[in-house]
Formats: C-alpha cells, sequence, structure tokens
C-alpha cells in the first residue's frame, strides 16, 4: 500500500444516465494511430494506441481532460468519475486524495488528432484540447432526423435522412419551389398540442422540410408553419421563404429565411420563428361553423441573388 492512502471499502461503477462534465468528452477514437507534425510550426509528438490507452478513463472510457487525477499508487481518473467513485481508485481502492497527473496532462497537450468525423469528410488536424470542441460544431458531423412527429434517434448525412424520410417515416416528397399544402383537424378545440406530418420539398437541388404545428403560446392556443432547410446554417441563409393563410377578405403572411435543421424544430417553434396564427383565426378561415379546422396555407421558396 502506497503510504498516505486509507482502503476504500466500496466502489461505484455503474454508468449514470446523464453526467455533467466541466469539459465535454468523447470516445476514444482508436483508428487515429498518430499526429500530424508541423501544423501551425508545431512539432507534434507520435501517438500510439498506448499513448490513447492512458488518456482513457477506466471508469467511462471517455478521454481524460484537466483536471487528470491520480491516486498514490498512479492510477488515474477523470475528475467526473473520481466523484462517481466517491473519491475511491477503482484499480487499487486506495483514497484518490486531491493529487493532479501533471506529467499526463502534459503528453496530452503535445498531441494533435485526427477529427473524430474524419470518415464524414473532414480531414483537419486538431490540438488535443482543441479537437473536441471542433467537433461539436464540425459542419461535417451527422445531422439529426428532422421528423417531428417522434422522437427519431437517426443521424446521418442529408441523402440518407433524405431516404429514411421517405422509407421509414412515409414522408411526402415533391418537386418544386412553390405549394399549396391543406391542414385538416376535427374537434380543434380539443387538441392543444398537436404536429401534422412534415413535408419535403425537392427546390434548387435541396430539401426544405414544411412543418405545421398545434402548441400554446401562453394561455393561447395557436398553430405555427416554419421552413427548415436540410443543410448548414450558412446556405441556408442563401434562400428566403414565405408562408400565407387566409378567406373571406383577410390573410396573414410571413416572410423569413430557413432555419437550419441544426436547430429543432421545437427551438424553431419556441422561438416563434414562422407564421403563427391563432386559432380563432385559423377556425375563421376555415369556414363554417368552426368545429373543423381546413387550414390552406401556401408559399414559394426562392434562392437569394
Amino acid at each position: 500500500m502506497a503510504p498516505g492512502g486509507g482502503v476504500c471499502k466500496d466502489v461505484i461503477e455503474s454508468h449514470p444516465k446523464t453526467l455533467k462534465y466541466d469539459v465535454a468528452t468523447t470516445k476514444m477514437d482508436k483508428s487515429v494511430t498518430r499526429i500530424a507534425t508541423g501544423v501551425s510550426g508545431k512539432h507534434g509528438m507520435q501517438s500510439t494506441n498506448g499513448v490513447h490507452e492512458l488518456l482513457e478513463c477506466p471508469v467511462c472510457s471517455m478521454l481524460m481532460y484537466p483536471p487528470i487525477h491520480q491516486c498514490p499508487n498512479g492510477h488515474t481518473l477523470c475528475s467526473n468519475c473520481k466523484l462517481r467513485v466517491h473519491n475511491c481508485c477503482p484499480t487499487c481502492r486506495l483514497e484518490m486524495g486531491n493529487i493532479r497527473c501533471l506529467a499526463l496532462e502534459k503528453v496530452a497537450e503535445s498531441l494533435e488528432l485526427s477529427c473524430r468525423h474524419q470518415d464524414l469528410g473532414c480531414h483537419d488536424i486538431f490540438p488535443y484540447y482543441s479537437k473536441l470542441k471542433h467537433e461539436q460544431n464540425c459542419r461535417f458531423r451527422p445531422y439529426n432526423c428532422p421528423y417531428a412527429g417522434s422522437e427519431c434517434s437517426v443521424t446521418g448525412d442529408i441523402p440518407y435522412l433524405v431516404s429514411h424520410l421517405k422509407d421509414d417515416h412515409n414522408v411526402d416528397m415533391h418537386d418544386g419551389c412553390t405549394f399549396n399544402h391543406r391542414y385538416v383537424k376535427s374537434n380543434p378545440h380539443e387538441v392543444e398540442n398537436a404536429t401534422w406530418m412534415l413535408t419535403v420539398f425537392n427546390c434548387y437541388g435541396r430539401q426544405f422540410c414544411l412543418h405545421f404545428e398545434a402548441f400554446q403560446l401562453g394561455m393561447a392556443p395557436v398553430y405555427i408553419s416554419f421552413l427548415r432547410f436540410m443543410g448548414e446554417d450558412s446556405e441556408a441563409k442563401k434562400f428566403s421563404y414565405s408562408l400565407e393563410v387566409g378567406g373571406y377578405g383577410r390573410k396573414f403572411t410571413w416572410q423569413g429565411v430557413p432555419r437550419s435543421i441544426r436547430d429543432s424544430h421545437r427551438k424553431v417553434r419556441d422561438s416563434q420563428d414562422g407564421l403563427v396564427i391563432p386559432r380563432n383565426m385559423a377556425l375563421f378561415f376555415s369556414g363554417g361553423d368552426r368545429q373543423e379546422l381546413k387550414l390552406r396555407v401556401s408559399g414559394r421558396i426562392w434562392k437569394e441573388q
């Protein structure tokens, strides 16, 4: 036993559903076995699987970032797992104390690694401590499925998601940059939150998702329609769109820029970035006895010059 270290009776190694990290963590990139040299004038050291294993937390199997802790016997642990195991080393069960493994932190600082999205097209090299920040915003990272009818966990690139929407969600696909879509709902007074089937338009060789939802805006029941672009925000800003709904000599119009599917449909809806229609006006536009929603939303998409 190393001097100054008490023995812990029990070690917790279960993984909680959610973790709060001071620094974002990621699974080890096992395929990366070397680092670039001469990037920005720096000389990276040769990275081996052995070094990667040293940087892997033995409890959560994530990359470790400062502060990296070690027990009196030299076993390392990330700061999040140190709390989870109640300050007891999961390897030798000595008390961890507050010893920093400065040598391993220094080794990590000298590494330069490939982006984890290398297979998706990102070929940049990053210092160890900058890699995760880049990966969180890498333009090659997979997109989440834009389907709003359920919480779909599928991710992928745009061509894959287009096929996924068509084959797995039976989403309507339309060609063209103008549309005239009808939304129908019986007993609309009984519905406070609802999502209609997503519609995808192929326009200018790109894909746009038309959403229509019912939700509560404070205490007021409203409907909202908006467009999301299947691509990056920088590309979405090259387009504009308009929406119109009306009847009986009155109409609501909206003009805006489609949001990227990087923003969830809930985020766009809650920001009210679209055509918002109070329910009483939607029923007025529907005509009849106002007991059934029959709303026609028309619009067009154009490319800014």
